[in-house]
């Protein structure tokens, strides 16, 4: 599992109508894409859970590198450069994965959470930490799923978790961000391994 993100930054008085629109009319074309598991559109909007800015930040979590480069070398990335410029694509590797009560329904809600890896700290030791968070989040009330995810460059962990309405506020919550999800491409989640991920 390899997984994906972009945020593209609006301005403070950006019309956020434009983007649910072309989520509404484009968000479906990534519904059979081969090698996605999924593409969570997601937006942040200033003022609303907390958000200091208007953003759109597609989450993906990829079955394979031939269809993530299919994506960023294929029309529909080089449409979004065209109209928002080339965002930087941050992308980390997969440690583990967990489907929740609600993964049949369609999420509303989620959470991203990075944080860093000490530098005096076993990464093998973090790992097993967020395993064991990522472990306990899929069995929260609400969560359609969740996975977690390593930048070995950076040492920076990230635990992504889709929600069916709302996000809880956890003790975490200060460091995390939210976001509304106006549309879930799901052409290969199924496929997903549960668990740790070697």
């Amino acid at each position: 599992m390899h997984a994906m993100n972009y945020r593209i930054t609006l301005p403070a008085d950006y019309d956020m109508r434009i983007i649910r629109h072309r989520v509404a009319t484009k968000g479906h074309l990534l519904d059979d894409f081969p090698g996605l598991g999924q593409k969570a559109y997601l937006i942040r909007e200033r003022g609303v859970d907390g958000s200091p800015v208007n953003q759109y930040a597609p989450f993906y979590l990829w079955n394979t590198p031939e269809g993530m480069n299919s994506f960023l070398w294929g029309a529909g990335f080089q449409g979004l450069c065209a109209d928002f410029g080339r965002p930087a694509v941050e992308h980390w590797t997969g440690l583990g994965f967990a489907r929740g009560s609600a993964y049949e329904a369609a999420p509303r809600a989620a959470a991203r959470r990075a944080y860093p890896i000490p530098a005096g700290t076993a990464p093998a030791e973090a790992v097993e930490r967020g395993l064991e968070d990522l472990a306990r989040t899929a069995e929260r009330p609400g969560v359609h799923s969740t996975a977690l995810v390593v930048d070995p460059r950076h040492w920076e962990l990230l635990h992504f978790t889709l929600w069916e309405d709302t996000v809880p506020d956890t003790p975490e919550s200060p460091g995390e961000e939210r976001y509304q999800v106006l549309h879930l491409s799901r052409p290969e989640l199924d496929k997903l391994p549960e668990g740790r991920m070697w």
